[in-house]
């Protein structure tokens, strides 16, 4: 992929996913200002040098940036076109993560691996993916395209394709743009899984009491004779 066509499909994409962007002089706001831009820019160059085995150059093009804008891109990442990081601090993308066209991360978001394991060990995103703020999406797993995960959730499974997940760890809530559970999907109201997960707890020991009860209490057991 030429980095110069690459950067100027990422610097539109800047504009087609960012209202605050829209502005006179959106573009040297993007330009001076966006550190998510930044990162990839710099991405772009120290790629073309990973993949012709320049040594240490590229980490160390990486690890500069980490330390301008908060966002980590090792330099082996494959990234698509129109790429956008929304703000970017804490964005970590793994060494061999893939990523299609038109994809978009917010702040906080990890294309991390799960171990120690050799290879392919980073998720593959297909196209026109949108991942929230502070998603973890872990090992080597796809994401199809048009595929959404929620803010906060970790996503540790495939994904198919026109799927939004939500959740720790993430389940598909909503399939083919059809709803599967009765999830409110908007980032400020995500399921707790916490809470869940007491309210079930409170359930069952409600019933494990009202088994004591009936065994304790021989009045309360049904006559097998009736």
């Amino acid at each position: 992929m030429n980095p110069f066509a690459a950067i100027y499909s990422d610097f539109k994409a800047c504009f087609e996913r960012d209202p605050a962007a829209r502005t006179p002089l959106g573009f040297l706001e993007v330009i001076f200002l966006y550190p998510g831009f930044h990162a990839i820019v710099v991405h772009r160059f120290s790629h073309v040098l990973y993949r012709l085995h320049v040594p240490f150059i590229p980490r160390l093009m990486s690890q500069i940036m980490r330390f301008l804008t908060g966002v980590e891109i090792h330099p082996g990442a494959r990234i698509g076109r129109s790429f956008f990081i929304d703000h970017g601090m804490g964005v970590v993308i793994g060494e061999t993560a893939e990523i299609g066209d038109q994809v978009t991360l917010y702040q906080g978001v990890t294309l991390g691996g799960t171990g120690l394991e050799r290879g392919k060990r980073h998720p593959t995103l297909g196209n026109h993916v949108v991942v929230g703020a502070g998603a973890k999406v872990l090992g080597n797993i796809k994401l199809g395209n048009h595929v959404k995960v929620g803010a906060g959730s970790v996503v540790v499974h495939p994904v198919p394709d026109l799927c939004t997940v939500v959740g720790v760890p993430a389940e598909i809530v909503r399939k083919g743009g059809q709803r599967v559970t009765e999830v409110n999907l908007d980032h400020g109201d995500l399921p707790d899984p916490v809470r869940t997960l007491k309210n079930r707890i409170r359930l069952m020991q409600k019933e494990l009491e009202a088994l004591e009860s009936q065994l304790l209490d021989p009045h309360k057991r049904s006559d097998p004779a009736a």
